[in-house]
């Protein structure tokens, strides 16, 4: 049995209390302690002072990010670009590409949907995204044309 003082564990004492407990509580008291003093250090490094409950809207705060209007339109403007360059692949690779990519097929599933080899299906939606990084790099480099 050991002693232990309740004002070192619990705030609301403002008396020492001196009680004696067991020995596996007073381990799992002194655990607790260290754990809280752990937790409180990294708050401190990480400078993590607030808590999602303070306020009704700081989780969808944290969640939503809000965009500037020149930030949604460069956003638009380069989903063009990247649907524009998606087109002018070969249908193959471009079909490949939407399915693995935009609709999160596997490869194996679109391999069994064409009736072809994942090792196929693989290389081909690898060739088409080299290819499109050389569309991408050269819409970039020449903006004029593909206005």
């Amino acid at each position: 049995m050991k002693e232990i003082n309740l004002r070192d564990y619990y705030p609301f004492y403002t008396q020492d209390a001196i009680v004696e407990v067991p020995d596996e509580v007073a381990a799992l008291l002194h655990e607790l302690k260290l754990a809280e003093a752990a937790s409180f250090l990294r708050t401190y490094r990480h400078k993590a002072y607030f808590s999602l409950d303070y306020d009704v809207n700081v989780e969808r705060d944290a969640l939503v990010v809000v965009l500037t209007p020149a930030e949604i339109l460069e956003q638009k403007e380069e989903n063009a670009r990247l649907y524009q360059a998606i087109a002018s692949l070969p249908e193959k690779q471009r079909n490949r590409i939407t399915s693995h990519f935009l609709l999160g097929m596997s490869i194996s599933e679109i391999a069994k949907s064409e009736g072809s080899g994942t090792s196929s299906v693989y290389e081909g939606i690898q060739r088409g995204l080299r290819r499109l990084k050389k569309i991408l790099k050269k819409m970039e480099s020449d903006p004029e044309k593909n206005a």
